[in-house]
C-alpha cells in the first residue's frame, strides 16, 4: 500500500467516525435514536410509574406517620422503626420479615424499635402507628 492510499484510508475514517460523533451529539439520552441509559434514570422511571412515596433505592428516609395511619409497604421495602409505637400489619399465614431477629413478625404483634423490617410482597403488608411515629423508609411505601 502505497503513502497515497494511506492518506486516503486515514481521511476516510476521520471522516466516518466524525459523522457519527456529531449524529449521536444531537439525540435526547434515553430517547429512540439513543436508548443507551443509566440504571438510575430507569429506576426512577419506574418509581414515578408505581407512584406513592419513594425513598432512594440506597438510602433510608426519615418519614412521619400519625397515629392511627398505616404505612404499607411495596415489594422489598426495607423499614426501621425509630420512635412511637407500632403494630405489624399482615394477612394470612406470612407476616414481616424482622431480619434484626431472624423471624417472622405476624400481623397485630408489636414492631421493636431499630429493628430492620423486610416487606417480602406488596399485598398490603406494612405498620400500624399506634401513637406518633418516625420510620426509616427504604423503597415504595404509601400513608392510609
Amino acid at each position: 500500500m502505497n503513502k497515497a492510499n494511506v492518506t486516503v484510508l486515514i481521511v476516510a475514517i476521520a471522516l466516518i467516525v466524525t459523522t457519527v460523533a456529531v449524529g449521536a451529539a444531537g439525540y435526547e439520552p434515553g430517547s429512540p435514536e439513543d436508548p443507551v441509559v443509566t440504571k438510575s434514570y430507569v429506576d426512577a422511571q419506574i418509581a414515578a410509574l408505581k407512584g406513592g412515596g419513594q425513598a432512594s433505592a440506597s438510602v433510608f428516609q426519615p418519614v412521619f406517620v400519625e397515629k392511627g395511619k398505616n404505612l404499607i409497604g411495596g415489594e422489598g421495602t426495607e423499614l426501621i422503626l425509630r420512635s412511637g409505637g407500632a403494630l405489624a400489619i399482615a394477612k394470612g399465614q406470612d407476616g414481616l420479615s424482622d431480619v434484626t431477629e431472624g423471624k417472622d413478625l405476624a400481623g397485630t404483634l408489636a414492631v421493636t424499635r431499630n429493628h430492620l423490617l423486610l416487606i417480602p410482597r406488596a399485598d398490603g403488608r406494612g405498620i400500624y402507628a399506634a401513637t406518633d411515629i418516625w420510620v426509616m423508609v427504604k423503597g415504595t411505601y404509601t400513608i392510609e
